[in-house]
This record gives structure tokens, sequence and C-alpha cells, in this order.
């Protein structure tokens, strides 16, 4: 059975962007969390979080990603609920439905990485740990920061996630809440603890 490290193996020889790295990285932390508190392998969620997009930088194209994605993972001895699960991420193309815990999570906290890691990014300290709810709630509101987020797409993925694993109560902020928690719990691993700005500094 394959595990996390693998998927980091993976990930290092087919992604040379630090910040799809980072992407998938806050993905795996916050998949984590969510595991835990639903009562399913952490382990497992984490895994898959950090290998979702490992193919975007071979397929950079919703006709391409994640379809292809699977046949290399299918040749590198993956298992199947694995690929299904990655290929549930984007169910307009691949036609695979979400149907269990692990896809409503994996897609309410893929997209909401990104704003929390670029409203990070702006801060003179470049550390996670200084990143507030408050904050973030300013930089969601300004749809020129972190254009890319859909946050139509964002609070739809969330509503959908809340409905299937927490009868409904799970908010928008709350969610993001947990996820930005998440992500500062590995902030060392995602780079976000303030070496950025110091490397910077540094010159």
């Amino acid at each position: 059975m394959k595990t996390r490290a693998d998927a980091w193996e993976t990930v290092c020889r087919t992604v040379s962007d630090r910040g799809l790295r980072r992407h998938m990285l806050a993905v795996s932390a916050a998949m984590r969390h969510y595991a835990a508190r639903l009562g399913e392998d952490p382990e497992a969620w984490a895994t898959v979080g950090l290998l979702h997009d490992f193919d975007w930088e071979i397929h950079p194209g919703l006709d391409e990603h994640p379809m292809k994605g699977a046949g290399i993972l299918r040749a590198e001895g993956w298992d199947e609920e694995t690929i299904r699960i990655i290929l549930s991420h984007y169910t307009e193309g691949t036609g695979v439905p979400r149907e269990k815990p692990v896809d409503f999570a994996l897609l309410a906290c893929d997209e909401i990485t990104g704003l929390i890691s670029a409203a990070t990014l702006v801060r003179p300290s470049m550390d996670i740990a200084e990143t507030s709810l408050s904050s973030l709630r300013k930089k969601w509101k300004d749809r020129r920061f972190a254009a890319g987020v859909d946050r139509e797409h964002v609070t739809q993925m969330t509503d959908d996630f809340s409905r299937a694993c927490f009868d409904g109560g799970l908010e928008l902020w709350s969610h993001i809440e947990n996820v930005l928690t998440a992500m500062q719990g590995a902030a060392a691993e995602l780079e976000l603890d303030g070496r950025l700005a110091v490397a910077r500094a540094d010159g």
C-alpha cells in the first residue's frame, strides 16, 4: 500500500513549481485535519490531498487534468480508490461523482488554501502564524486579490461538504478557519513560517 511519502516522491518528480507544491501540501494538511475530525483515516486523506494535482505541470488544462494523470498513477501502482477520489475533484470532466466524505472534503479544501497562502505571502513577515481570520475576510472581499480563487465555487463546495458531512452545520468561515488552523500547524512544511522573509532580507 502506497503512503504519503510515496505521494511526496511523485510530487517532487513531477512538480517543480514551489507554489504548486505548497498548494498540495496545504490541501494535505487540511485533509488530515478533517479526517481526524470526521473519524476517518488521517494518513489516507493527507495522501490524496498531497497527490491530487500532481500532474498539473504535465497536463496544465482541464481537458487533460486529472484524467490523464489517472493513467500515470495506475502505471505507478496507486490503488483505484485514491485514483477515484482524485478524479472526483473534477466531476464535470471525468464523470466521476463525489460520493464519499473524502470527495467532498477534497474539493472544499482545494481552492481556499490559495487565498490563505496568498494572504500570508503579502505580509512582511510571510508567517502564517500572523494571518488572522479577519485579514482573510478583507482579502476575500477584494476580488482583485488572489483573483484566481473563485469565491462562489469555494462557497458552493463548502456548502456541499457541510451537507454531506456536517448535516449542514459547517459555515463557510468556520471552514476557512479550520483550513487556516491546519495550515498554521504545517507552517514549516509550507515554508510559511517566516523563512521566506528572512531569505528575502538576506538577498
